[in-house]
């Protein structure tokens, strides 16, 4: 032990010839003037670093999944039930001699058949279709394109317009199956006090 202390205390270290000195050499600190000591090595980070998750989200499994799942299974049931317990008979059969009281579309397609009791079938069937999905479905969300307002009550513009559309689709919906009957007049179903009363209303799903 001695010796190798000996040793130690002789070993002398030459100077650097200036000419063969690197940049790592100048930047050289004497271990007397180094307030500190090296006790581990760190390694470095990576160059792609992977940005914080925000903190108010969740996995899509459990918690998504488990919730769709339950409201499938829930309204499966509530449609089988509906099926076992309600009457639903079927209509008889068409009669290409006999044209029904109340010829209607299907619910979901009333609104284009009140439309066509107003403007041309072009207008109605083809022009008005096409400008409705084209600027509620693509002209609608570059109307409103703040990043930074992402509630619904910050988006005034957009909402309102959007809700327009769908009043007005709902409002000639609802002209179709309610207010129109025989032969596709204007009606007031149980409503005795107006001329156009009638007791029933005309329509089936």
């Amino acid at each position: 032990m001695t010796d190798t202390k000996q040793d130690q205390e002789k070993r002398v270290v030459l100077p650097v010839d200036p000419t063969r000195r690197t940049e790592i050499d100048k930047q050289r600190v004497p271990m007397s003037a180094r307030p500190y000591r090296l006790l581990a090595m760190v390694k470095q980070d990576a160059v792609v670093r992977v940005q914080k998750e925000p903190d108010d989200t969740v996995m899509t499994w459990p918690h998504l999944l488990s919730i769709e799942f339950l409201a499938a299974t829930v309204m499966s049931v509530f449609l089988l039930l509906m099926g076992l317990f309600i009457n639903a008979p079927l209509e008889d059969l068409a009669n290409g001699n006999l044209t029904p009281p109340v010829a209607k579309a299907p619910w979901y397609l009333l609104g284009l058949q009140e439309m066509l009791a107003y403007f041309h079938p072009v207008v109605s069937g083809v022009m008005v279709p096409f400008l409705y999905i084209l600027f509620a479905g693509f002209v609608l969300p570059y109307i409103d394109r703040d990043p930074e307002r992402k509630r619904p009550s910050e988006r005034k513009t957009a909402l309102v317009l959007f809700s327009l559309l769908c009043i007005l689709g709902l409002f000639v919906t609802f002209v179709g199956v309610f207010f129109r009957g025989p032969g596709y007049s204007l009606v007031t179903p149980y409503l005795p006090f107006f001329d156009n009363f009638t007791n029933g209303l005309h329509f089936s799903l």
